[in-house]
């Protein structure tokens, strides 16, 4: 069976950045941003995401396009007859997890792009609007089943006609969109301020979990450790650069990141709301932001089409992961592959959807049945396979070979020794930090 390849370069960098950029992004960033201090801890994520979030992803495109397959194909094919292969088989679980209650938190986006559309009321209990969406028993099994119907229609597609073309469209409208509600921010009476505590730094806030945090929110925004990038790394061509490509990846995720700090802390300074709100940032803050703001009905629609927007493209590369394990491994059709492990996925999701309703009442580890689904995949199974496969590529597939295939063919950045010590050492003892910390710190303290 012939494998499909992206047409071009641009498309594979369109569809990688895709991946990364996500609510991961805009969601979280911001709220991180808002709770840890603002520009300190900005700067301390840049650095991070430079030293260990580039130096991973260009690992795990590498592994992909060298040997053509999936997660779990591709451990197989670098260390046959050995245990590695569950590495690759804990990615493609993750991404089955992740997807199951990231289409959760991307059909909220989808209804309050839907409420956007007729304006935020001023007066209005937002907080109350959005507990009353969570808790309500249909509406957000139904925005659920609309998102994982639209991620299983681009996945069906193939990847060519389905996600390089998706990624063609919703990139370029991502960046358009959020470009003008930056401008609308800046534009504000008094957002100076908000511009200010995103950009003028005070370490005095910096504490080692302001490290950790941004250590974690490089992990979470470029989908490291689920075999994402293993994928689509395994449909990219022995002619098409992967150090300027990952380079590129990462300079996108980042810019969609920074500017929605700009989009966000902006307006809520100018208009007098509090930016350390948290994860109801987006959904019980801003709503009043946009009530408060001229023309708040149009900008309150762009960013909650923006946020799905984000959302969608991340979630075609969750998808992709388990779709492309099935196809490879079974021998299934694309077609049968989406719509069979999409409505697993769609199901598996239904009771973290009922989480906050008919099944508030169940608790594991003191933790709602979403935060659960995510405390797994994402402070378990995520860091433990970036982990893993740095030591990977680092001790089992060695670093030499790894570096030829990051440097075939040569680009403008050259891997060199100094890789090693940062895949082979460096990262895995970050990585194994955060995950420990972030296991005390939900299970144990």
């Amino acid at each position: 069976m012939n494998r499909e390849q992206w047409s071009s370069k641009l498309g594979f960098i369109l569809a990688a950045a895709g991946s990364a950029v996500g609510l991961g992004n805009i969601w979280r960033f911001s709220y991180v941003v808002g709770t840890e201090g603002g520009a300190a801890f900005v700067l301390l994520y840049l650095v991070i995401i430079s030293l260990i979030g580039y130096p991973l992803l260009t690992t795990e495109i590498a592994i992909g396009r060298k040997t053509q397959r999936n997660p779990v194909g591709a451990f197989k094919a670098l260390a046959p007859n050995s245990p590695w292969w569950l590495v690759g088989g804990m990615g493609v679980l993750a991404g089955f997890v992740i997807l199951s209650f990231y289409s959760i938190v991307a059909g909220w986006s989808l209804a309050y792009t839907a409420k956007a559309i007729t304006g935020f009321d001023a007066t209005a209990d937002f907080t109350g609007m959005f507990v009353g969406h969570i808790t309500s028993l249909w509406p957000p099994i139904i925005w659920h089943a609309i998102f994982m119907a639209l991620t299983i229609g681009i996945i069906a597609s193939g990847v060519v006609n389905g996600i390089q073309r998706a990624s063609k469209i919703l990139m370029p409208a991502l960046f358009i969109i959020i470009l003008i509600l930056v401008v609308r921010g800046l534009t504000l009476p008094g957002a100076g301020a908000g511009v200010s505590f995103f950009l003028s730094p005070d370490f005095s806030e910096v504490t080692s979990k302001t490290f950790l945090r941004a250590i974690g929110q490089s992990f979470f925004t470029l989908s490291l450790g689920m075999g994402a990038l293993i994928t689509y790394g395994s449909y990219l061509k022995r002619e098409d650069n992967i150090s300027d490509s990952a380079a590129w990846i990462v300079g996108i995720d980042t810019a969609v990141a920074l500017l929605a700090g700009f989009a966000i802390f902006p307006a809520v300074f100018a208009l007098g709301f509090e930016p350390g709100s948290g994860a109801g940032l987006a959904f019980m803050t801003l709503p009043a932001v946009f009530a408060s703001m001229p023309f708040g009905t149009l900008f309150g629609f762009m960013f909650f089409f923006l946020l799905a927007i984000a959302a969608l493209t991340s979630a075609i590369s969750l998808l992709e992961v388990v779709v492309a394990w099935i196809v490879d491994e079974k021998g299934w059709s694309r077609t049968k592959a989406a719509f069979t492990l999409g409505g697993i996925i769609f199901l598996t999701g239904l009771p973290p959807t009922l989480g906050f309703s008919v099944l508030s009442d169940i608790k594991f580890l003191g933790m709602d049945i979403l935060d659960t689904y995510d405390f797994f995949a994402s402070d378990v199974m995520l860091p433990l396979g970036g982990l893993l496969t740095a030591v990977f590529a680092a001790h089992v597939w060695k670093t030499k070979n790894a570096i030829e295939e990051i440097n075939s063919p040569k680009g403008v950045i050259s891997f060199g020794n100094w890789y090693t010590v940062l895949v082979g050492y460096i990262i895995p003892i970050a990585i194994a930090i955060v995950m420990i910390v972030g296991i005390y710190d939900k299970v144990i303290k």
